[in-house]
């Protein structure tokens, strides 16, 4: 799969140089969003680039909801319901963005409705999609979330699980993930040499980028 020069900046979260690299509308307001939600700002300049791609109607509608879930998981009382417009996206999209809308709505029904089984279901086709269709990062999301919902229950697993979240992350060259992977591993790996490696790794190159939301959830000032 060859990916626009945009969307290898954007992985490895040049954000501003992604911008330049492209005038597609669709994939800049992709861009926007990922900024957005990785480093936290306001949602504002995302949500104009999704107004005006209102005539594509599922890439609008699977980005405004990304926004909304991730500020219902910061705040729990904001306004908006991910779950029902992420399955509205995943049963009427196809492709790429089927696959991806898919992943999100397992996620909002884990971490905004609590429904541990059905988000369990939903991870499992996303990855059955991802395989399929020979997309890395999807499955490393795939994989991640499922190898933390066996932690406590299956820790090995879920170790392994978390290892390979991070190769597919680094095979994709998309650095603020390869991040997020490492601090979720670390975790679980808890007090080992390893893990005190790994979030001195991660927790350097996220105040780089200004990842500040990743931060505050790994409890780093």
């Amino acid at each position: 799969m060859v990916l626009p020069v945009a969307t290898v900046l954007q992985r490895a979260g040049r954000w501003s140089s992604a911008l330049a690299a492209t005038r597609n509308p669709v994939l800049r307001a992709e861009i926007l969003v990922d900024r957005c939600l990785w480093r936290g700002e306001p949602p504002d300049e995302a949500l104009e680039a999704i107004a005006a791609i209102r005539g594509q109607p599922l890439p609008a509608a699977f980005l405004q909801n990304l926004i909304v879930y991730w500020q219902k998981r910061r705040k729990p009382g904001s306004p908006g319901d991910p779950i029902a417009g992420l399955a509205a996206v995943a049963e009427e999209a196809d492709g790429d963005l089927q696959a991806w809308a898919v992943y999100w709505h397992a996620a909002a029904l884990q971490r905004v409705g609590h429904e541990w089984y059905a988000a369990g279901e939903g991870y499992e086709r996303a990855r059955q999609l991802a395989v399929a269709s020979g997309d890395r990062l999807l499955e490393s999301y795939a994989v991640r979330a499922q190898g933390e919902q066996l932690r406590g229950d299956d820790d090995a697993s879920a170790i392994q699980l978390l290892r390979r979240s991070l190769y597919l992350r680094a095979v994709c060259a998309a650095r603020p993930h390869v991040i997020d992977a490492q601090l979720a591993l670390a975790g679980a790996l808890q007090k080992s040499m390893e893990a005190h490696e790994l979030e001195k790794i991660a927790k350097a190159a996220a105040f780089e980028l200004r990842l500040t939301p990743l931060l505050e959830e790994y409890g780093y000032p």
